[in-house]
C-alpha cells in the first residue's frame, strides 16, 4: 500500500506530465543545405494570442529570402524568441499551449452576395473574422510599411478576408494634418540635431556584405572596359517594339539583348563562363545568368536559367517575373540558386562607370552603364551617338587578360550588329 507520500509524489509527475503533454515547442526547422541561421524579423501574433495550426506566427528571414512560420498546433502562443534575435536551426521560437481552447477559424468560404450598392467595411465586432482577417501576406505588410499605411483601414480581398499584395498597392495612407504655421524664429547653430541612430544590419545586409568582401580578398579580380554604339539596338527597338509588345505581352528591354550576346559569346569562350572549386575549374554546357535587382532589403541576384536556349520575350518575361518577386519578397531558395555569370545595370540609377565585383563562385560580372549621347568619329566625321561603357570584372585566376578583352570586343560587335545576334551569325 502507497503511503501519502509516495501517493503526492506520484500525483506531481502526473501533473507534470499532464503540462508537459500540453506544451508543444516550436523550433528553427531546416530550411536549406547551406542555411544554418535565421534571424525573426517580425511576429505576426501577439504574446498569449490563440493561434490555429498552421496559421502563421512569425517571418524569419534568411540569406536569401523571407520566410513565414506557421504554428504546429491550435493553442496560446508563448514567446520564447525576441525580434531581431539570431537563431540557429533548431533552435527555440515559441510554445504553444494546446490546454488553452479558443474557437476555431471558419474555412467555409462565405456566400456570394447579390449585386448591390458596396457598403463600408465592418470593424470591431460587426466584423465575421477569423485569423485571416485583416491580416496582411508579408509582400503585402512591406508595402503597407513603405507607404505609411494602416492595416486596420485596408479591407482584405484575399481568401477570409487577408489582405493581398494587390490590395496594398491600392491602399493610400491617410492624410497629415499639416501643422499650424509657425512665426519665422532665429534658430541658433546649437539647435540642430546631433543625434545618432544605431540599427542592427538585416541578415541580407550582413549576407551582402560578407560575399563582397570575401569576393574582393580571396580572387584575383581585375577590370576591362569596352563602349558600344547602342545606335542600332534603338532603331530595332523602335521599329519592332509595339509589335513584340503585341504579340509577347511584354517590352522588348536592353537586358534580354544583352543577356542574349552574353549568352552567345558565352558558349564560345566557357572560361568566362566557368567557376574555380579548390583546384578545380568548373566549365558549363549552359548559360545561367544572374541578374542583379535592387531590392528594399538589398541587392539579390537571381538567375535565368538556360539563356542561350530562351527567346527575347522568354527572357524578358523571365526576368519581370524574378523581379517582381524580389521586390515583393516571394522569391524561393530555389529562384536564388545558381547563375554562372552576372549582368547589373548600374544605368538605369545613371552610372556613367563602375567596376563591378564578383558574384562568387562565378568568374566574371558585367557592368552595364548608362546610355550617354557623345561625339563620335565615325568614317571620318564627328556624329552624335548613343554610347555606353561597358565593365567586365572577371577573376585573374580563371580568365586570362586576353580573354576578357576577347569577349567584350565580341560582345559589342554583336550589340552593334544586332541582326548577326538575331540570325545566330
Amino acid at each position: 500500500m502507497y503511503s501519502l507520500i509516495n501517493l503526492a509524489s506520484l500525483s506531481y509527475i502526473f501533473i507534470q506530465n499532464s503540462i508537459a503533454m500540453s506544451i508543444i515547442e516550436l523550433k528553427v526547422p531546416t530550411i536549406g543545405e547551406s542555411i544554418t541561421e535565421v534571424t525573426l524579423s517580425q511576429w505576426l501574433k501577439e504574446e498569449g494570442e490563440f493561434v490555429n495550426i498552421d496559421e502563421p506566427i512569425c517571418e524569419f528571414e534568411s540569406d536569401k529570402a523571407t520566410l513565414e512560420f506557421p504554428a504546429e498546433a491550435s493553442g496560446k502562443l508563448i514567446y520564447v524568441a525576441a525580434e531581431g534575435d539570431d537563431l540557429e536551426i533548431g533552435a527555440l521560437v515559441a510554445r504553444i499551449d494546446t490546454s488553452v481552447k479558443g474557437e476555431v477559424a471558419k474555412t467555409e468560404a462565405p456566400k456570394e452576395a447579390p449585386a448591390a450598392k458596396a457598403e463600408p467595411a465592418k470593424v470591431g465586432k460587426e466584423a465575421e473574422s477569423n485569423y485571416a482577417t485583416g491580416h496582411p501576406s508579408p509582400a503585402a505588410a512591406k508595402i503597407m510599411r513603405e507607404k505609411d499605411v494602416d492595416p486596420a483601414t485596408v479591407k482584405g480581398s484575399g481568401k477570409d478576408g487577408r489582405i493581398t499584395k494587390a490590395d496594398a498597392d491600392k491602399a493610400t495612407p491617410a492624410p497629415k494634418k499639416a501643422a499650424a504655421p509657425v512665426a519665422p524664429t532665429l534658430i541658433p547653430t546649437e539647435a540642430f540635431s546631433r543625434n545618432d541612430r544605431r540599427e542592427k544590419m538585416s541578415r541580407m545586409r550582413r549576407t551582402i556584405a560578407s560575399r563582397l568582401v570575401s569576393a574582393k580578398n580571396n580572387t584575383a579580380m581585375l577590370t576591362t572596359f569596352n563602349e558600344v554604339d547602342l545606335s542600332a539596338i534603338m532603331a530595332l527597338r523602335k521599329k519592332y517594339q509595339e509589335r513584340f509588345v503585341e504579340k509577347h505581352g511584354i517590352k522588348l528591354g536592353f537586358m534580354s539583348l544583352f543577356s542574349k550576346a552574353c549568352a552567345t559569346v558565352l558558349m564560345e569562350m566557357p572560361a568566362v563562363n566557368a567557376s574555380l572549386d579548390g583546384n578545380e575549374i568548373i566549365y558549363h554546357d549552359y548559360v545561367d545568368i544572374s541578374i542583379a535587382i535592387s531590392t528594399p532589403n538589398g541587392l539579390v541576384v537571381p538567375p535565368v536559367k538556360n539563356v542561350e536556349s530562351l527567346k527575347f520575350h522568354e527572357i524578358e518575361q523571365s526576368i519581370a517575373a524574378l523581379a517582381g518577386k524580389a521586390r515583393g519578397g516571394t522569391l524561393t531558395l530555389d529562384e536564388m540558386k545558381g547563375g554562372t555569370f552576372t549582368i547589373t545595370n548600374g544605368g538605369i540609377f545613371g552610372s556613367m562607370l563602375s567596376t563591378p565585383i564578383l558574384n562568387e563562385p562565378q568568374s566574371a560580372i558585367l557592368g552595364m552603364h548608362n546610355i550617354i549621347q557623345r561625339p563620335m568619329a565615325i568614317s571620318g566625321e564627328v556624329v552624335i551617338r548613343p554610347m555606353m561603357y561597358l565593365a567586365l570584372s572577371y577573376d585573374h585566376r580563371v580568365i586570362d587578360g586576353s580573354t576578357s578583352v576577347t569577349f567584350l570586343v565580341k560582345v559589342k560587335k554583336l550589340l552593334e550588329d544586332p541582326v548577326t545576334l538575331l540570325m545566330d551569325l
